[in-house]
């Protein structure tokens, strides 16, 4: 069985606790994540099954987004409720200046990514250092806020005002350090008290599917799993002649008699059948076509 399935991951598991339950699914067959999942976010987690787990690294992670909780008055050193929050008495909050602020947040901006995260610094995870007291310097990453939408403010029962918000972002995108910089700015103090992903590229929480509900549907798990090329329709598609699929399967490289945009492609059978993910370059008056991953 190959394809992907779209996990609505529960609080409280990494992303490796669920491929651990899924195995007991999917025994004796390969599994792979797509992005991670903090222990405390909810929301879609897809994951590749079988020959999918090849195509990742071709997957589109871009439209990510977010349903998040600030509260503010507090800062943690995880920058997350989770973590060592130090809280301020008294609270200075100005609703009137938020807008203004969460715009300066939106485009592309540079973040520094959080000492509690799985960044590497000479060969040691960042949380591994923090976890012993130890604080390095890191260095700043560009990053695309594309939009943060203000949807309800709230007073929590310790009085402290939560914000819920709605954000769009890129990859690599740490929504507790934004919610954490976006508390500097206010002059309050910030933390993120909750985080679900909704959407993750093509995969929406719309069409996810708890464990548990995984586990109801053992006997029709087809009915839940998308096709191995789903999450690959932004990249072009070329159909091959079955003299040439020899060839592709062994690796070597095609001549179409057309001319193609010099990109990765997804290259199908006469069948149309999925048989490999190729490179487009130019010829004399055609395209050559280079495999880089083959299908079976």
């Amino acid at each position: 069985m190959d394809g992907f399935i779209n996990v609505n991951k529960a609080a409280g598991m990494t992303s490796f606790d669920v491929i651990k339950k899924l195995k007991k699914v999917f025994p004796k067959t390969k599994l792979g994540h797509l992005g991670t999942l903090d222990p405390m976010a909810l929301g879609v987690l897809p994951v590749a099954i079988g020959y999918a787990t090849r195509v990742i690294e071709y997957v589109s992670e871009k439209n990510k987004v977010y349903l998040a909780t600030m509260t503010l008055g507090g800062v943690s050193d995880t920058q997350d409720a989770w973590g060592n929050i130090e809280y301020k008495a008294d609270i200075d909050f100005n609703a009137d200046n938020l807008p203004a602020i969460l715009e300066k947040y939106t485009g592309n901006i540079h973040q520094i990514p959080p000492m509690y995260s799985a960044v590497h610094h000479n060969g040691d995870r960042l949380y591994e250092l923090a976890r012993q007291g130890i604080t390095v310097d890191r260095q700043s990453r560009e990053i695309k806020i594309e939009y943060i939408k203000l949807l309800t403010t709230d007073i929590d029962g310790e009085n402290r005002p939560g914000i819920k918000l709605e954000v769009g972002c890129s990859k690599g995108t740490y929504i507790r350090t934004l919610c954490h910089d976006i508390g500097a700015e206010l002059g309050t103090g910030a933390y993120l008290s909750a985080l679900t992903r909704i959407r993750a590229g093509i995969f929406t929480i719309e069409n996810s599917y708890s464990l548990e509900e995984i586990n109801q549907h053992t006997a029709s798990l087809s009915d839940l799993i998308k096709a191995v090329d789903f999450p690959l329709m932004h990249l072009g598609q070329i159909a091959i002649d079955s003299e040439d699929l020899d060839k592709v399967f062994n690796g070597n490289r095609i001549t179409i008699d057309a001319k193609y945009p010099l990109e990765i492609v997804r290259v199908y059978d006469p069948q149309g059948r999925l048989v490999s993910i190729a490179q487009c370059s130019a010829g004399e008056n055609c395209t050559i076509l280079q495999p880089l991953k083959v299908f079976k």
